[in-house]
């Protein structure tokens, strides 16, 4: 056995509508196809990956047995121009960090969700 990807991550909301508008605007993720749950969410879309999974909760309660998430971030590989997606963060006044790994050819911006969730967008430069 060996790990080739990260699949998803599952996020729950209590602002599911706020949520997918989020990824949709911001990161260019699509809702599409997801099985019938009993609880109510949304699958977003990179290419043919569904690649966020959102869950509605009722109550910003604690995830699973665990009292507080310990994820610190989840990333996404960008293709694309860095500075247009900068220039779409400040448009629509989307808090960023922005930081340049030369050792890895990468621009990274550092974003966070409606629900505080922190995510990277990498972007790999030539």
């Amino acid at each position: 056995m060996a790990i080739t990807r990260l699949d998803h991550v599952n996020l729950r909301t209590t602002r599911l509508a706020e949520m997918v508008h989020w990824y949709g605007d911001i990161l260019g993720l699509r809702a599409g196809d997801r099985p019938n749950f009993t609880m109510d969410g949304a699958w977003l879309y990179a290419g043919d990956v569904a690649a966020v999974h959102l869950v509605a909760v009722e109550e910003d309660g604690a995830v699973g047995s665990e009292t507080a998430l310990k994820l610190e971030h989840f990333a996404f590989r960008a293709q694309g121009d860095a500075d247009a997606f900068q220039e779409r963060l400040h448009a629509r006044g989307v808090s960023f960090r922005r930081s340049v790994v030369d050792a890895m050819n990468l621009v990274a911006f550092n974003i966070w969700d409606p629900d505080g969730n922190h995510i990277h967008v990498d972007f790999v430069t030539d």
